[in-house]
């Protein structure tokens, strides 16, 4: 099993209140599934997504990634585990704007210390397979959003992780890019990749093969396509 959450809790302190986020969440996610979590705002889905991502550890409960306890690790860990095993895609891209579409990608293996020709090879086999190859040297500036979207993928992508983790992706995008961009992740999911899929839209969801909806903080339903 890739993920196991078992009996997750999430409570944040406000002043002297306890402010509970996740309530008993059991959730398993096995290599190459295609997955939704959504739900209103407030349902949770943020915090579930952070925890998943390893920004973030559940105040109860156990999160164990490929067998691992992430609730055990420390700092230097969790950030090693975000790395190697976590590509995210974010609804503003977070992409640096003086560099360009290449370099962006490339990013992740220059910090991994990949050497200059692995580097170059990977990068440019990524780009083409987000359809981004003759866009390669222009800056985000220079690039529509679904563009910008693609580029975030494929950096997302760049260190073939376990899990390409996805919040609100095409939420700055209008209906026409938005519908390219699923289709981007359908294909990644075909071609063996784990997708997460953070939304609050069903529409969206309904592109992921299981849908997981979440309500103050529990799990409402858990259906697969």
């Amino acid at each position: 099993m890739l993920i196991e959450l078992d009996g997750l809790f999430k409570t944040y302190e406000v002043g002297t209140q306890k402010v509970p986020a996740l309530k008993n969440i059991t959730i398993d996610v096995k290599e190459t599934e295609y997955l939704a979590i959504m739900g209103p705002s407030g349902s949770g889905k943020s915090t579930l997504m952070n925890i998943i991502g390893c920004l973030d550890i559940p105040t109860e409960g156990s999160y164990r990634l490929k067998g691992r306890e992430v609730g055990t690790l420390d700092d230097d860990e969790l950030a090693e585990i975000r790395s190697a095993e976590i590509g995210f895609v974010f609804q503003t891209f977070n992409l640096l704007p003086r560099m360009t579409a290449f370099q962006n990608v490339e990013l992740p293996l220059i910090y991994g210390r990949a050497s200059r020709k692995g580097r170059s090879d990977r990068v440019w086999e990524t780009i083409d397979a987000v359809g981004l190859k003759e866009r390669a040297h222009h800056r985000p500036s220079e690039l529509s959003g679904g563009q910008r979207q693609r580029v975030a993928i494929a950096r997302a992508l760049i260190n073939r992780p376990s899990i390409i983790l996805a919040d609100e992706p095409t939420g700055n995008l209008d209906s026409t890019t938005g519908e390219e961009i699923m289709q981007i992740f359908r294909q990644l999911n075909n071609a063996g990749n784990t997708i997460i899929l953070v939304t609050h839209e069903q529409y969206i969801a309904e592109h992921a093969r299981r849908i997981v909806k979440l309500l103050d903080g529990e799990v409402a339903s858990d259906t697969t396509a």
